[in-house]
């Protein structure tokens, strides 16, 4: 599993005389009928993404990224925008709604909104450097009538460290506010002292008046990283904390507000390249997930993850025990055309059932259908149907025609496993049987939804060929209902 890496340059950026930090964002020039995939033009990014939902409208508060993390000698420089929208299909953006005022604030990181008695609250983290010359994370917050113009409350920072935490690591607090009228605050940290080798924990700070905050039991400790950018909702009876780790999104589960925590059947929200994965509600009792694919190190397929990259939205379920699971919003996907004519290359193990249905049996190794023109840009679907064991079976994805590349998209029934040009979804379950997969090439993006329950989705940048092949490894498979389309 790989790291999110972020820059960190030396050299400190000096801030103009009235010491506001501001970067060449213009909102009324970005498209308004897409955000999935979004990214601001430019050398601007996005990053951590703070969803929240009021009276029918999508609040997708995201910190806005100059130059991967660099801006302000390394420690971040990001500011709060917003994009709103009432139906997930047309989009208001707007400036910095939460930016850097002061010259003490590097960053205006992570946090949450809550309303609350006619009021926005929009708890953060302030990143700083101490008298001592060292790097601090403090709590800030902001008040707001429109959830769009916030004021920064005194005293700011309004609370500095917990006793027995980290200071350094102190960061991205989740507010909720209990049926008493109590503030709950669960900060990403870690313990001054660590239980086998795991010092991360979520703080629990609450308060009756925003002055005066106790610290109550961690929600949860011993974690080998710090737990970051927390979430936490309740849905049907079930109580969910949602927690990055090294990159990636975890969550657990409980029928009471703070635990007991269960561990789930499996992570829908553990993919690789959406990092800061939270949630909101929206209308019909649906919950809307929000994160972004982060970018790579000079653009390069197998290059590191680098701070800042572009929007990824899920629509989360809900199993009967509690398990989540994630599909594609269908009202944030790309447009498409019409249908391309399907043009097959095969060979003696290749049964051509339809124009749109082929039967592979290579039970001696690997073998495959050749599709051609496809375009770059497409939105691409079809069935699958396994027959018996099988080792795995797929498609590689933007092949050179008459080439063995490409980015190979492999299903493994036994291993219960999908990947993705190397990142890779445990506990997939049913690839034993007929199922359907959905598949959205967007520039550098690669996104693939799997039987409407489990997402995976890879930047990648250096291929870009006209084929498709379909392929199986030792058994038999059908490929039928084949669909591909430019994206418009």
């Amino acid at each position: 599993m790989h790291k999110l890496v972020i820059v960190i340059t030396m050299l400190f950026f000096v801030s103009k005389a009235d010491a506001q930090f501001s970067v060449n964002f213009q909102p009324d020039k970005e498209p308004t009928t897409a955000i999935q995939y979004f990214k601001p033009t430019g050398n601007l990014f996005v990053g951590d993404c703070i969803p929240f939902y009021h009276e029918g409208t999508y609040y997708l508060y995201w910190l806005l990224d100059s130059g991967h993390h660099s801006a302000l000698g390394g420690l971040g420089g990001h500011q709060w925008t917003l994009s709103t929208s009432r139906d997930l299909k047309t989009w208001k953006h707007y400036p910095v709604v939460l930016g850097i005022d002061e010259a003490w604030e590097k960053s205006i990181c992570t946090g949450s909104v809550v309303y609350y008695n006619k009021k926005f609250y929009a708890f953060y983290a302030t990143r700083l450097i101490d008298a001592s010359g060292k790097v601090n994370e403090q709590l800030s917050y902001a008040i707001s009538d429109d959830g769009i113009h916030f004021k920064k409350q005194q005293p700011n920072p309004f609370y500095t460290s917990a006793p027995g935490y980290s200071k350094r690591n102190f960061r991205d607090p989740k507010v909720t506010v209990d049926a008493q009228g109590k503030f709950h605050l669960f900060v990403s940290s870690s313990t001054e002292k660590s239980l086998l080798r795991g010092n991360g924990a979520l703080v629990h700070l609450t308060s009756t008046d925003l002055k005066n905050w106790a610290v109550e039991s961690p929600l949860i400790f011993g974690q080998r990283d710090v737990p970051e950018c927390p979430d936490y909702f309740e849905w049907h009876g079930w109580y969910y904390l949602i927690y990055g780790r090294g990159g990636n999104t975890f969550y657990l589960k409980s029928k009471q507000p703070y635990g007991p925590w269960e561990y789930p059947r499996y992570q829908a929200l553990d993919e690789d390249w959406v990092n800061v994965a939270k949630t909101a509600q929206f209308n019909n009792d649906r919950r809307i997930v929000a994160g972004w694919i982060p970018s790579k190190k000079d653009s390069k397929d197998d290059g590191y993850e680098i701070f800042g990259g572009n929007i990824v939205l899920r629509e989360l379920k809900q199993e009967k025990d509690g398990t989540l699971y994630t599909s594609f919003p269908t009202e944030t996907m790309p447009v498409s055309g019409s249908l391309v004519p399907i043009s097959a290359v095969m060979d003696s193990l290749v049964k051509k059932n339809a124009q749109d249905n082929f039967t592979i049996q290579s039970y001696g190794g690997q073998s495959a259908v050749i599709l051609e023109n496809i375009p770059v840009n497409s939105s691409i679907s079809f069935d699958v149907e396994p027959e018996g064991n099988i080792e795995e079976y797929g498609v590689y994805l933007h092949a050179s025609p008459g080439s063995s590349d490409g980015y190979k998209l492999a299903f493994s029934p036994d291993n219960l496993t999908a990947s993705l040009a190397g990142s890779t979804i445990k506990a997939v379950d049913g690839l034993n049987k007929k199922i359907t997969v959905q598949v959205i090439m967007k520039g550098d993006i690669i996104d693939v939804c799997i039987n409407g329950k489990r997402c995976i989705v890879n930047r990648l940048y250096e291929q870009k060929g006209s084929s498709l092949a379909l392929f199986a490894k030792h058994g038999k498979v059908t490929f039928s209902s084949i669909k591909i389309a430019p994206l418009q």
